[in-house]
C-alpha cells in the first residue's frame, strides 16, 4: 500500500473517534482511531445478586474462532462478543483472546489493532491477579447501530479516503463478571459502549446468476476506545 494513503487513511478515522470528523474531513486524509490507554481492572468486589444475569456460551474452552463470512453487523456482533468474552480458569490468557481478533484483521490496520484490542483486554499482570477470583467475563448486547457521525463522513469523504466496505457499528451493552471473593461468589455489571470500524466486501461464488449467492467477507480495521464510541 502506499505510505502517503495509509498516512491519510489514518488521520481519517482519528479525526472521527475524536468526534471531530465534520470539521477535520475536509482537507484532512483519510483514516485511523484514536487508541485508549484504558485497561480492564481487576474484578470488583462489591456483589450485585443477578440471578438471571444471562450467563454466557461455555467459556472454559477458550477463544472461539470469529467468522468472517456473513452481514457487516453480524460481524461486529462477533468481534464485539470476542472482545469482551474470556475466561480466567481455563489456562489461556489475554494474548491468546487476542489472538482470534488479530486473525481477522485487515492486514494494513494490524498494528494498530492490535492495540486498540490490548486496550480492553486485562494486562498479563491483572490476569494473574483476576485468575485468583476464577474471572469470567461475558457481553450481553443492547443496541448496535451505525451512528450518525459515520454517515455524515461517508457522505462527505472523497472517493478513495475510505477502504471499500467500511462501516462503523456503535455498540452499547452490559459487561458481566462472575468471579470469587474469598468462598463468595461475586457477580458485577458494568454499561459499556464503544464502535467497531470494519470493511465488508462482497464475495461471489462460481454459480452462474441469478442463481450465484452473495456473501460477503469482513475485516476487523480499527476499535474506539472503550466508553467513547461514535454516536
Amino acid at each position: 500500500m502506499d505510505p502517503t494513503a495509509r498516512r491519510r487513511r489514518t488521520m481519517l478515522i482519528a479525526a472521527i473517534a475524536g468526534g471531530l470528523i465534520l470539521l477535520l474531513l475536509v482537507g484532512i486524509g483519510v483514516y485511523g482511531l484514536i487508541r485508549g490507554t484504558q485497561t480492564t481492572e481487576p474484578v470488583d468486589v462489591v456483589a450485585t445478586e443477578s440471578p438471571a444475569a444471562t450467563h454466557p456460551t461455555d467459556t472454559s474452552s477458550g477463544p472461539e474462532q470469529v467468522v468472517t463470512i456473513g452481514e457487516p453487523e453480524e460481524f461486529a456482533v462477533a468481534v464485539a462478543e470476542a472482545l469482551f468474552t474470556w475466561d480466567t480458569t481455563n489456562g489461556y490468557g489475554p494474548a491468546d483472546y487476542a489472538q482470534m481478533l488479530a486473525d481477522v484483521t485487515a492486514d494494513e490496520e494490524a498494528d494498530a489493532a492490535a492495540t486498540d484490542v490490548r486496550a480492553y483486554l486485562p494486562t498479563p499482570e491483572a490476569w494473574a491477579q483476576l485468575r485468583t477470583h476464577q474471572t469470567r467475563q461475558w457481553l450481553t448486547i443492547d443496541t448496535i447501530e451505525i451512528p450518525a457521525v459515520w454517515e455524515d463522513a461517508v457522505a462527505q469523504a472523497a472517493p478513495g479516503q475510505l477502504p471499500d466496505g467500511a462501516i462503523a457499528y456503535t455498540v452499547t451493552g452490559t459487561r458481566h463478571r462472575t468471579g470469587y471473593w474469598g468462598t463468595e461468589p461475586v457477580t458485577t455489571t458494568h454499561a459499556v459502549a464503544f464502535t467497531v470500524f470494519l470493511t465488508c466486501t462482497p464475495e461471489h461464488t462460481a454459480a452462474p446468476p441469478p442463481a450465484d449467492p452473495v456473501t460477503e467477507t469482513c475485516a476487523l480495521l480499527r476499535l474506539s476506545q472503550l466508553d467513547t464510541p461514535l454516536r
